[in-house]
């Protein structure tokens, strides 16, 4: 699609037929993407190492609650989660370890919540991905995710867990770009993401889901913020195009950083109780 006129071309136009303005590949323009090419699609790059993460985290989680005999596959107890990262206020703030607004978007309570979120992964995902290129899905994920769990942390006091934060900040996104383009697709975007959000929200007001709602109103908020400040790519080698690869660059090392405190925090945990 052509990022100024919005019109459909091909894959291998690199000047828009109808508007002339120079394009570049959308979907192959994926940071990473030589890297591993012919083992992870490049049109879903981000997508596919997010959900690995968190099938691997549920895995080690999994398998340490049961280790415990707290819990198991199932559904894991709360004292495995907080180990492994979860958002829980008292230690977000009081104790400092902001990295969990990070760590907590990669852990799930139980196999019901992972499925969930993983089918909506590939399909939230994967269309973001393609709309706004694979640094600016990264980056609207992960800042979402630590803008809801920031919000969980502020307005609730219990612990919470779950990649909804970042599938909410890329439902977010995509609004955004329902709202900032015109045009037939623009418009069909935001109409198919807004009934999203409704049937999220209002999931999200019976009590047997146990939902975290202000993680949900969180991510979704900086999503469409993150979202609405990045635009679409414009043509490889732009300056906003190189700007968003950086803010992705840090994202990710950011939440390397992140995760190597959480395996500190763990080390140190299970050597007080040994």
């Amino acid at each position: 699609m052509c990022p100024h006129c919005r019109a459909f071309i091909t894959i291998d136009d690199k000047i828009c037929p109808y508007c002339d303005t120079k394009v570049g590949p959308r979907a192959m323009d994926r940071m990473g993407a030589d890297l591993v090419a012919g083992i992870i699609p490049s049109a879903q790059f981000a997508t596919i190492i997010i959900l690995t993460m968190n099938v691997g985290m549920y895995l080690l989680t999994s398998l340490a609650s049961m280790r415990s005999g707290a819990g198991g596959l199932m559904g894991l107890d709360g004292r495995t989660l907080l180990k492994f990262g979860a958002s829980y206020p008292p230690y977000v703030w009081r104790a400092g370890q902001w990295w969990r607004l990070l760590t907590a978007g990669f852990l799930h309570g139980g196999l019901m919540h992972i499925l969930f979120n993983s089918w909506a992964l590939m399909d939230v995902g994967s269309h973001a991905e393609q709309i706004y290129g694979t640094p600016r899905m990264a980056s609207i994920y992960l800042l979402s995710t630590m803008g809801g769990f920031a919000a969980s942390s502020l307005f609730t006091g219990s612990l919470s867990v779950g990649a909804s934060a970042g599938l909410l900040g890329l439902i977010g996104a995509m609004i955004a770009y329902g709202v900032t383009n015109h045009g037939i697709e623009a418009a069909m975007v935001k109409q198919f993401y807004v009934r999203w959000l409704i049937y999220i929200l209002l999931m999200g007001l019976l009590p047997f889901f146990h939902i975290d709602n202000a993680a949900h109103v969180g991510g979704l908020a900086t999503g469409f913020v993150v979202g609405w400040l990045a635009g679409t790519p414009d043509y490889l080698g732009s300056f906003r195009d190189r700007l968003w690869k950086g803010v992705a660059g840090v994202m990710v090392a950011v939440t390397v950083y992140a995760f190597v405190r959480m395996f500190l925090f763990l080390n140190a945990v299970s050597g007080i109780q040994n």
